[in-house]
């Protein structure tokens, strides 16, 4: 491989998923040399800066985000406002693009990674920087959910020449996504899947966390689609945490047997509706087994989860609404079952976990996600949904039972294994990532 040092730019959308997976895939540019400039707004820094592996070639950019009237004071993130108001922040990331035309002729980067911003690529090739859309979503979820249909029916089925696959849609999941691809953004004129589009018609390339055993066919069918080469990471496994699991979920993890315990939690922004919160703690406690439960209720934000009875549920079940130690929970001897939102850097965490994985999606890609895992490479089970598309208690603990139990469940466990010891395998990873850096030096020339 040419020895080339590449110089990069991260601008990924403001939200923590997509900072966290940016990071994620700076990490490991970095430990092959490669240099990087991260924009992040400035309160986000000291939250990103321990999973900051290599600070002596990522250097984290403090972005001012402009306010725009409709944003709360300070709203730096899509964590400091309700979903409704995201287009404002995307508004907001849209005028500092004098920030980063300066940027770009004061460091002269050979690339630069973005997600949300269409107005990137033609920026940068004014300055012959190539721009890489890096997806923080999966190329099937990509394929199936970033086009400009007009009825919910139409979501129903996959679109023309989509490989045949597990992957379809239920009535309220079609209707959910075309409210969110048909709202329109700052100027009123365009659409959230127009925007999309744009930043993938525009880009020089499209970038994955993903790999071709898991998703080739959908990567085929993305660079035909979009004409432009489809460049994968591998999963990009996230590093193991340096720190320890707290002294007081080690104690309380510790005093029960071997993967016995079902951990549950979607995500550090999802906000359940106060029903359905109630539902998947119900179906946890109907499982009995012990649980600990990491989720937020919409409408008990303020009271807290002892406002709905919740809290310590007799010693056997724990609910909290603060972040907790995930990957370190995941790997306690204890706990035997994963109920996630699906959510990608969940997912992923999971995947390479020995936890029996619940999909239980929360919206948006998640839902495509959970199809994988539970219909495409059959590692885990869906929870049950009523006809509106809300968790059941009976669902959830149906779920949970027959990944931890046994017949279709040992099947699961046995497929689940065999991906992990792929994703893990001594080389698997690296391999990839030297071949995502050929990638980008193709595109140089």
């Amino acid at each position: 491989m040419e020895d080339k040092r590449l110089k990069i730019i991260m601008y990924p959308w403001l939200a923590m998923g997509h900072l966290t997976s940016f990071l994620h895939i700076s990490n490991k540019l970095a430990e092959r040399g490669h240099r990087i400039w991260f924009l992040l707004p400035p309160k986000t820094q000291p939250k990103l800066e321990q999973f900051n592996l290599h600070p002596q070639l990522i250097t984290f950019i403090p972005l001012s985000i402009p306010h725009l009237q409709g944003l709360p004071a300070g709203a730096e993130t899509t964590a400091d406002v309700p979903f409704h108001l995201h287009k404002l922040l995307r508004r907001a990331m849209d005028l500092t693009q004098p920030a980063i035309e300066h940027l770009l002729h004061q460091l002269k980067p050979h690339f630069i990674f973005f997600d949300f911003t269409p107005w990137l690529p033609a920026l940068a090739r004014r300055f012959d920087v190539k721009s890489i859309h890096y997806c923080t979503i999966s190329p099937a979820a990509v394929a199936y959910m970033i086009r400009d249909e007009s009825s919910a029916d139409a979501f129903m089925e996959p679109p023309p020449g989509f490989p045949s696959s597990a992957i379809k849609l239920r009535d309220h999941e079609a209707r959910a996504l075309l409210r969110v691809n048909k709202s329109t953004e700052f100027d009123g004129a365009t659409t959230f899947v127009q925007r999309m589009l744009a930043c993938l018609e525009e880009c020089d390339a499209l970038g994955f966390r993903s790999c071709r055993e898991m998703e080739g066919r959908y990567c085929d069918f993305l660079e035909k689609k979009f004409e432009k080469p489809v460049m994968l990471a591998g999963f990009v496994v996230p590093e193991a945490p340096s720190s320890s699991l707290d002294e007081k979920w080690r104690k309380w993890l510790d005093q029960f047997d071997a993967k016995s315990v079902v951990y549950c939690a979607f995500g550090s922004e999802a906000r359940l509706r106060k029903d359905e919160f109630e539902q998947v703690v119900l179906g946890l406690e109907l499982t009995g087994l012990p649980f600990l439960a990491a989720l937020k209720a919409e409408t008990v934000e303020e009271e807290g989860v002892g406002a709905v009875g919740f809290g310590e549920r007799r010693g056997r079940g724990v609910v909290v609404e603060g972040w907790v130690q995930q990957q370190l929970i995941l790997k306690h001897p204890s706990v035997g079952c994963f109920v996630t939102h699906c959510g990608s850097g969940s997912l992923s965490e999971g995947m390479v976990s020995e936890c029996g994985m619940v999909a239980a999606a929360h919206g948006g890609d998640q839902v495509i996600n959970a199809r994988m895992a539970a219909g495409e490479w059959r590692v885990g089970a869906e929870a049950g949904r009523d006809e509106k598309g809300l968790l059941r208690k009976e669902g959830v603990a149906e779920a949970v039972k027959v990944v931890m139990g046994m017949g279709e469940g040992s099947e699961m466990r046995a497929n689940h294994g065999k991906w992990r010891e792929l994703l893990l395998g001594k080389g698997f990873e690296d391999s990839y990532m030297d071949g995502f850096v050929r990638d980008l030096l193709l595109l140089l020339h």
